[in-house]
């Protein structure tokens, strides 16, 4: 028997009502392992899992670590050349894991491969993601073979290549550990390439409110802590400022949008515990630019803005 080449990795929190479609989906993929990462759901996700006939291995966290924090948990025990990642309410086409895994292995200096994520009423969600003039981290739909970065809903990555650059960033719990990890792997030198005849039909938001505060604050908060560590110095307390700048100004300011990431309180939630993570945060960064074969420049100005 063939041992598989990779690792599907399943994070999931209360998915009773998607995750059966995502192990349905699974089993008829190429031969792989799948590992299911439980954030100590409540809803019977658990025996669901245990009783499907895909039997597949699961890891029950005692707590509630977020999609970061439940890939985190998973890698140190996955020993196969490729890891994905699989959101609980993705479900991959037939041949999915095959197309990510046959660009990888014809493309050695890539580190990371991204599908197309369908919505519900087969738009295209992403075929992979950019990187703003201002530092976020954007779903794309059209794309050439290269971009900057995967959406962490259904991508492949090599293995070595992630825990060498650094691994997931746990701490950031929710959202904006794709793009983080991206910068590391292109510091490393490493490719991101689309890989659009795989596809993924995604119920997006099944297990987050992306309209809800938390949705904001973790990606608000996760957008400066990934500049803070990936990107160039000058971009990174340039958009730290104009941040708190915003802040300050929206009392006076008319007009203001009313979406939650424009609400004072949450945005000084966001600049506390960025300040607190601060030094922590540095650290981080001197270990990425001590990995770096790349610099934080090169990279920016290749990618930023395109």
């Amino acid at each position: 028997m063939s041992i598989p080449s990779t690792t599907v990795v399943v994070v999931t929190w209360r998915g009773r009502e998607h995750i059966t479609a995502c192990l349905d989906a699974l089993a008829r993929q190429r031969p792989h392992r799948t590992l299911v990462v439980d954030n100590a759901s409540d809803d019977g996700t658990a025996d669901l899992v245990a009783a499907h006939p895909s039997r597949p291995e699961t890891l029950r966290l005692p707590v509630n670590r977020g999609y970061a924090g439940g890939l985190a948990a998973a890698l140190p025990g996955i020993t196969t050349e490729y890891v994905a990642w699989l959101n609980d309410d993705a479900a991959p086409d037939d041949g999915w894991l095959a197309a990510l895994e046959d660009a990888l292995d014809a493309a050695p200096d890539a580190a990371a491969a991204t599908p197309s994520l369908l919505l519900a009423d087969g738009s295209t969600q992403s075929v992979g993601v950019r990187l703003t003039a201002d530092g976020h981290g954007a779903d794309l739909v059209l794309a050439g073979r290269e971009v900057f970065g995967f959406c962490g809903g259904a991508a492949l990555l090599r293995r070595a290549a992630l825990e060498r650059a650094g691994g997931v960033p746990a701490g950031f719990f929710c959202y904006y550990e794709d793009t983080d990890t991206a910068w590391r792997l292109r510091l490393a030198g490493h490719r991101v390439l689309s890989v659009g005849p795989a596809r993924v039909h995604h119920r997006h938001g099944a297990s987050t409110n992306p309209g809800s505060r938390p949705f904001h604050r973790w990606n608000e908060r996760n957008r400066l802590l990934m500049l803070l560590r990936c990107a160039p110095a000058g971009a990174a307390l340039r958009e730290l400022a104009r941040f708190a700048a915003i802040t300050a100004l929206l009392p006076v300011r008319r007009g203001a949008p009313d979406a939650a990431n424009f609400h004072v309180p949450l945005r000084l939630r966001v600049l506390l515990e960025v300040l607190v993570r601060l030094p922590a945060t540095l650290a981080q960064r001197w270990r990425i630019g001590r990995r770096a074969t790349v610099g934080r420049r090169v990279v920016w100005r290749e990618w930023a803005g395109r």
